[in-house]
């Protein structure tokens, strides 16, 4: 049987309309009647019981079903496994935060078109705090994370940059300052992440309860808010320097100084093993 014949099959068994079938499989309505009667002689037995008003897989078809997506699968597989560097192909998703994509990616985002042209990329922006959640739900192939306090069985890790936490206060004039850093003015903080992690563990260590004024997703939206007036915040310094509002706020020197934030790419161990996931690896690795 060919592979073309089981997915063309496979298609109108999920779908159940031949009319339907033969325009998602970009075929004429006789071609796909052909294709079907050809399956069907080769099996020796009806693969549909149809009359005008339904369609509905006989006990063969059903079983000519599972059959042909465990065989389009292991050939699909197969492919990939094969797969060169001249003909890595197929999607690569990658989630990164805004200030990931302006200042850590470009380099790596136009050397990899240029050198996997058949990829097609699809990048996604949103808060650096869910970037590992992410991809260890599958949701995405890569994503450009902090690294995690607690390991993760897994995930990889590829470091970029290093990149201080530094604790951020408004300039405006409504906003009054307890004067010297002490933890109990009202905070900004991030719903969760390693920046968070850090942070909770400083005041738990100096057994000071934090005033939370704000739960903020993502560093952007942090730092917007904290020039507002809503409250001192920490970010990493990376993401103040690429902010609009970074002369609207002042880093706070006598701050606590927590550990630095390791920003990289990050992936499960089973993404890893896709060509165009594995060539983006190794191309931020090189570069």
């Amino acid at each position: 049987m060919e592979i073309q014949a089981l997915e063309t099959y496979i298609k109108t068994a999920e779908l159940l309309h031949f009319g339907r079938a033969s325009r998602a499989c970009n075929l004429s309505p006789s071609a796909l009647t052909r294709t079907i009667q050809r399956l069907e002689e080769e099996v020796g037995q009806p693969l549909f019981l149809r009359d005008n008003r339904s369609v509905a897989l006989t006990e063969a078809g059903i079983q000519l079903l599972a059959y042909a997506r465990t065989t389009v699968h292991d050939w699909q597989h197969f492919r990939a496994g094969l797969s060169s560097e001249e003909s890595v192909s197929g999607t690569l998703s990658l989630y990164a935060s805004i200030t990931a994509v302006y200042s850590l990616l470009p380099d790596l985002l136009e050397s990899y078109r240029s050198t996997f042209p058949e990829v097609h990329l699809e990048l996604r922006t949103g808060a650096a705090e869910r970037a590992v959640e992410q991809v260890l739900s599958g949701e995405i192939d890569l994503a450009v994370a902090a690294l995690p306090d607690q390991k993760q069985a897994r995930l990889e890790f590829m470091p970029l940059a290093e990149t201080p936490l530094v604790f951020i206060a408004p300039q405006t004039p409504g906003f009054k300052r307890t004067g010297k850093f002490t933890g109990q003015d009202p905070l900004v903080v991030p719903k969760s992440g390693t920046a968070r992690h850090r942070l909770d563990s400083w005041y738990r260590k100096n057994n000071i309860h934090q005033n939370i004024a704000l739960e903020i997703s993502g560093n952007e939206a942090l730092i917007a808010m904290v020039r507002l007036g809503s409250g001192i915040g920490i970010v990493p310094q990376l993401a103040l320097e690429r902010s609009p509002f970074r002369d609207d706020v002042e880093v706070i020197q006598t701050a606590p100084k927590l550990e630095p934030y390791v920003v990289g790419l990050c992936s499960s161990k089973r993404n890893l093993k896709r060509p165009a996931v594995k060539a983006m690896w190794d191309l931020a690795n090189a570069l």
